[in-house]
């Protein structure tokens, strides 16, 4: 674990991250890169996600705490405020960051967008418009893509392939 160059904020996030997790999210550092994060996010209760496991990447770039961390889901998702390339549309990963913010405050904010998704600031027009028209039908589109993500999941990563 090369952090010896890492700033003190970094390694202190870092060690809060791995020793007081935050619930139904895991975040551990790359051993390569001490600034790319290999996170999981568990599906809230009581909302369409729950019993999904999400992975993403999060990345601080070299300005981090002044800038934004990097983060995109790499499970597929289906949801309005998140791309198929799994940008996501948050306010605190673009104009709203502040250096007061943590990696922390982010994934529970990218967690609480899954309890809460807002149509009305969609980064896929096509998904707001079926959540905002049929939010039934849209939520069962959801279900779908939990399953087949379910299933891919399981076939690279538990089948010992």
């Amino acid at each position: 674990m090369a952090s010896s160059n890492l700033p003190r904020r970094i390694i202190k996030e870092t060690q809060r991250l791995l020793s007081e997790p935050a619930p139904g999210i895991s975040a551990s550092p790359s051993e390569d890169n001490m600034r790319y994060f290999n996170v999981m996010i568990l599906g809230p209760t009581q909302s369409p996600y729950e019993g999904g496991v999400f992975k993403l990447e999060l990345f601080l770039p070299e300005e981090y705490p002044m800038a934004a961390p990097k983060v995109r889901f790499l499970t597929k998702i289906y949801h309005p405020n998140i791309d198929k390339l799994g940008r996501i549309c948050l306010d605190i990963l673009k104009d709203k960051w502040s250096p007061a913010l943590q990696i922390r405050t982010v994934l529970l904010s990218i967690q609480a967008l899954l309890s809460a998704p807002n149509p009305d600031d969609p980064l896929s027009e096509n998904i707001a418009k079926h959540w905002k028209t049929n939010e039934a039908e849209a939520v069962e589109t959801v279900l779908i893509f939990l399953n087949s993500a379910a299933k891919e999941w399981t076939r690279l990563y538990a089948s010992g392939a």
